[in-house]
């Protein structure tokens, strides 16, 4: 009975083209505005398509309670998937956070009294190489050369990868699109094309290997490849805690089936961090690494990916500042990144020339989507996403709780804590860490578990204004959405930073001629706003931290700062390619205007765009008083936000847990509070006051001397203790939090439709042929206007796409395709294949469904 209860949701997952057998996990793509990475609007469709204002209201607890529903939470680590589900059972664990993809250990999860899981759709695995030449010149890093890393793709065989050691749960990946996404299903001609190249061949990447080998001065000597005397050896760095340890050793026999010597190097997450991530590429530490990642948000828009996973933009880490993609390939994924399109056409042209560019490249082949679980004992509720699973979701903070109890405590494992360093600029990127970093803060939205599409959470209002000839539409009323002719950016937008006099250029001084923009969005924020929220050592949250915030994001990339990190250049370069202007227009109540050529499909998902000025930094939730003694610190020579700069200046990188530098933070903070010091005084200093500041650093030692830490949100959770070295965490509630407790109850079940199509079987070239297509959720029919779309495409016996277009409705849940005979007539005698994407209203998740039919003379 192993998979039973997951064949349904499998079903709607069959990749198409390939039949189904049945962030890192680690990290995690978190633009989170993926990277991701967001909109799903297909150019067929209306600008408003007709979609519910609000989710589904299951039964929901009511409670005058406000903040988390637990009083604590304990985080401890639990490498071992089956070990994890053994101590749910015996009632030693509550949660256990993290994507299993173990058909074995999913059975057990079936077997085990008391259990229940959270399926997901968001995780994913693939190989990263080092794409450095190694300093020391007697060695080949093989991996240096873009033609054989994309020979890897030729190298691996996807299907055994799914059918032999993923038990069938997942589905094959060339591409870095998710499987479970709207732009697969946009792309599926693209993608098959790229499939059908990109299809296992061992002999083509013999080939190709062979010849840039011989042109890098190997020889291959009994088979094996050898340089200088010496055997050519690439050093696998291999994930110990999950399938990625056999993904790994079947991609070393692969390598030494073609001549190369591996040297495999198994390593837990938190051992493979600083090699992989933190180690400078040259020095060849590692060849290839098994790497996975969660999507912790439904991706709406994948168009960020490539500019994510390939170029330098991506993250400030070593490797990723070694990637060297083409001009043609940068350019691109630069173009897609920042919305660069007036079409939903020209957007699928840039993406049809970007794709097969990716391979070409290849920093990293893409393996296999997972189909995971999360399991958690019977008598809990919380809020998945069904990208993100547990931990990957923004809601589990505010769902969390003990059914029928206001209060408790519960424990929470994950495969891994404390990965890396906890700071807000430029700190860890695991999801296990970022699971427990956000709920000690919080966004000004919420992303919807089900749709990707953001809600409220402190912005009041939010208007988009866009130019009316893009495709940009909004789907819930809380949106206001206007196309107009034109956005001129007004002369008092803050535009640049000028890092010297530490003060703001303004669009009048920046610009030659009047400037326009592509959108504008204006984030109104309660009135009520700095006497409601307040940091968790008890400073009231101010304009000046949502200022600092902005200052942060030019300041640290300008070679005139005190804190210059050259790792965050690529990331300001990629943000001013778009950003027009920002304006605080009111500050009673605080308004917002945000100016950019970098527009959402989506209207809802466009307040991401700096996040309307909340202090939400890349990896975290920060207050001015704390980030500013880390710029007093690096500033100093002391240490260093980002890995990349400390690994440059050979200091810590600074964490605000534990750690050494802890006494640096604790000796800013001395002297901070001595000096009443104002970072960025000339700016700062019109939203900050010295009685405010002089009431910070008070509260910031008195907070030290009770938690011995730095790390200070306005969440529902504050960090009370972080232990690196016995891997534990507490997560206490937060009594000043605002929002009642079942703000965020109301999020039912995703509604994911299962396809299932009736094929004539037999079709004769020349005739009609119909087929019938059914969509249903638990057994009853789907609504036919909860459906955006059902998109057919027709594929004959070579793999070509012959045709495509869209089903047409017969009744609720029941829909048609008809091939006319000037299709039919084409197809050779063989067997063909018809393949359905359903676009639901309700979920972001497209369904997807296919079917072989014969074709005679």
């Amino acid at each position: 009975m192993l998979l039973k209860n997951l064949l349904r949701s499998l079903m709607v997952f069959s990749l198409m083209g390939v039949a189904l057998v049945a962030c890192d996990r680690g990290t995690t793509p978190e633009d989170p505005d993926p990277a991701a990475q967001d909109g799903t609007v297909d150019p067929t469709l209306p600008d408003e398509p007709d979609m519910p204002t609000e989710p589904a209201e299951p039964d929901m607890p009511t409670t005058d309670r406000t903040g988390a529903w637990l009083d604590r939470l304990t985080v401890i680590e639990e490498p071992n998937a089956d070990s994890a589900v053994a101590r749910i059972g015996a009632g030693d664990i509550d949660v256990y956070a993290y994507t299993i993809a173990s058909p074995s250990t999913f059975e057990s999860i079936q077997q085990t009294e008391g259990l229940q899981y959270a399926t997901s759709y968001g995780s994913y695995n693939e190989m990263t190489f080092n794409p450095s030449a190694c300093a020391d010149t007697t060695k080949i890093n093989p991996f240096s050369v873009p033609r054989i890393r994309e020979a890897m793709n030729w190298l691996v065989d996807r299907n055994y990868l799914i059918e032999e050691i993923m038990g069938g749960l997942g589905t094959p990946r060339w591409v870095p699109i998710n499987t479970a996404s709207a732009d697969r299903g946009r792309l599926a001609a693209e993608i098959r094309a790229i499939e059908a190249e990109y299809a296992y061949d061992l002999e083509r990447a013999r080939e190709v290997v062979s010849d840039e080998m011989l042109a890098l001065g190997a020889s291959l000597e009994n088979e094996v490849w050898t340089f200088q005397g010496a055997p050519v050896e690439i050093i696998g760095l291999i994930r110990s805690e999950d399938e990625r340890t056999q993904i790994g050793d079947y991609f070393a026999q692969q390598l030494e089936d073609i001549g190369f010597t591996v040297v495999p190097d198994y390593k837990t997450s938190t051992e493979a961090a600083p090699i992989w991530q933190g180690s400078e590429p040259s020095e060849c530490l590692f060849g290839y690494y098994t790497g996975g990642w969660i999507a912790t948000l439904i991706d709406r828009d994948a168009s960020g990916n490539f500019n994510f996973f390939y170029t330098p933009s991506g993250l400030p880490r070593p490797l990723w500042q070694a990637y060297t993609p083409s001009e043609e390939f940068a350019a691109l994924a630069q173009r897609l990144n920042d919305s660069d399109y007036g079409s939903m056409d020209e957007r699928s042209e840039l993406f049809a020339q970007a794709l097969p560019l990716a391979l070409q490249d290849s920093a990293r082949i893409w393996l296999l989507d997972r189909t995971s679980v999360a399991p958690y004992r019977e008598g809990i509720s919380v809020s998945a996403d069904l990208s993100g699973s547990i931990y990957g979701s923004a809601l589990w903070p505010y769902t969390l709780r003990i059914d029928g109890e206001e209060g408790g405590e519960l424990t929470w494992a994950s495969a891994s804590i404390l990965t890396e360093v906890w700071n807000p600029i430029a700190g860890t990127n695991w999801i296990y860490d970022n699971a427990l970093i956000r709920a000690t803060g919080q966004w000004s939205y919420m992303p919807d578990p089900n749709t990707g599409l953001n809600w409220p959470q402190r912005v009041e209002s939010f208007q988009v204004d866009v130019q009316e000839d893009l495709p940009v539409s909004k789907s819930l009323d809380w949106v206001t959405l206007n196309k107009v002719p034109e956005i001129v950016v007004p002369d008092d937008v803050w535009v640049d930073w000028d890092a010297e006099t530490q003060t703001f250029i303004t669009a009048a001084d920046y610009y030659t001629e009047t400037a326009t923009a592509l959108i504008k969005t204006t984030a109104t924020y309660p009135a009520d706003l700095f006497d409601t929220i307040s940091w968790h050592d008890g400073s009231p949250f101010s304009l000046g931290d949502m200022v600092m915030s902005l200052i942060m994001q030019f300041d640290q990339a300008k070679e005139a700062s005190a804190i210059y990190d050259e790792a965050q250049v690529p990331s300001l370069e990629s943000f001013m390619s778009t950003f027009k202007g920002i304006k605080i227009a009111s500050t009673d109540p605080v308004t917002v205007e945000f100016y950019s050529d970098n527009w959402s499909l989506d209207a809802e998902n466009a307040i991401s765009n700096l996040r309307s000025l909340w202090p939400y930094y890349s990896q975290g939730e920060g207050a001015w008083h704390t980030v500013g003694l880390g710029v007093m610190g690096e500033a100093a020579g002391q240490a260093a936000f980002s890995a990349d700069k400390a690994t440059t200046l050979s200091v810590e990188q600074f964490s605000y847990i534990a750690g050494p530098t802890i006494e640096i933070l604790s000796a800013q903070l001395t002297e901070a509070a001595g000096q009443g010091t104002i970072p960025y005084a000339a700016t700062m200093s019109e939203f900050v006051t010295p009685e405010e500041a002089a009431a910070r650093y008070t509260n910031l030692q008195s907070w030290f001397g009770e938690r011995g830490h730095y790390w200070v949100g306005t969440g529902p959770f504050y960090l009370e203790r972080a232990f690196p070295v016995e891997s534990t965490v507490s997560l206490v509630r937060n009594e000043n939090f605002p929002d009642p407790s079942d703000k965020w109850a109301r999020f039912a079940e995703a509604k994911i439709a299962v396809v299932q199509i009736e094929s004539p079987g037999m079709v004769t070239a020349g005739d009609t042929a119909t087929f019938d297509i059914y969509v249903d959720f638990d057994d009853e029919p789907y609504a036919a206007s909860d459906v955006q779309e059902v998109k057919y495409l027709a594929f004959d016996s070579a793999g070509a796409l012959v045709d495509t277009g869209a089903a047409q409705n017969v009744a609720d849940g029941h829909w048609q395709v008809e091939l006319g005979s000037d299709v039919t007539q084409g197809l050779a005698e063989g067997s063909n294949r018809l393949e359905v994407v359903v676009v639901s209203n309700l979920v972001a998740l497209p369904s997807l469904g296919s079917v072989d039919f014969v074709s005679s003379p």
